[in-house]
């Protein structure tokens, strides 16, 4: 019998992989490209998790692998971002039904956000996989869920100034972080569903960076495990 081509599930940071990974039965890792992906299975789904590394070149590296070397059939990304739209606050879920890189300018020659030569700037989430998503975070007890737009890019947003220019520039933005539009750019070239579903860690100001780490520890890994547990069960 064939094996089922596996999911992808992505992390940023090695706090939230070290939470899925005693979910992996079956356990099996390959090192490529300087990375290790661990395969198996959770809850009898064919998975491959991954660190990917922070940014958004990384992130392009990471999923372009998954779907050569490992014929990745879905990916979702997890992680923590900031959040930027007014009601989103930290330990909120964020799923993403769009992406934006908000550091890709090249005009005068394209329009503002625009990614040259595709004619777009925004990349649509897998409507029925984010769908899947929203619902097993909407079922965490005493947790908030927003659904919407998602920008990314390489850099840290870290001040109320630059959050405020953010939400000025787009007002639909519901958070920010630094890997998601360039994981949406990929998966769109080669054809693949994909979603992204975030943790708000911090409001993108200037206390952005106060007790990051311990937040992801106690907080945001215990969500991503949550969610991708209570995803693969109902799937």
């Amino acid at each position: 019998m064939t094996r089922e081509p596996p999911l992808a599930i992505v992390s940023a940071i090695h706090e939230e992989l070290r939470a899925l990974l005693p979910l992996l039965t079956q356990r099996q890792t390959l090192r490529l490209a300087g990375r290790e992906f661990h395969q198996g299975e959770i809850h009898g789904h064919a998975v491959v998790l991954v660190l990917s590394g922070i940014g958004k070149v990384a992130a392009a590296t990471t999923a372009v692998l998954l779907m050569q070397a490992f014929d990745a059939r879905q990916l979702v990304f997890t992680g923590v971002a900031g959040g930027l739209h007014e009601g989103v606050e930290v330990g909120d879920v964020v799923v993403a039904r769009q992406l934006l890189q908000h550091d890709m300018d090249a005009s005068p020659l394209f329009p503002r956000f625009e990614v040259p030569l595709t004619g777009r700037s925004r990349f649509d989430a897998d409507r029925d996989l984010a769908a899947e998503l929203a619902v097993a975070a909407r079922g965490l007890p005493g947790t908030r869920l927003h659904e919407g737009l998602i920008v990314s890019g390489d850099r840290f947003v870290s001040s109320a100034a630059e959050s405020l220019a953010q939400r000025a520039l787009l007002p639909d933005a519901l958070a920010v972080e630094m890997e998601g539009a360039a994981v949406a750019q990929v998966c769109a070239d080669f054809d693949r569903p994909f979603a992204v579903v975030r943790t708000i860690s911090d409001r993108a100001d200037d206390a952005a960076h106060v007790d990051f780490k311990r937040f992801i520890e106690e907080v945001a890994s215990a969500t991503t495990r949550a969610v991708v547990e209570a995803w693969l069960t109902r799937a």
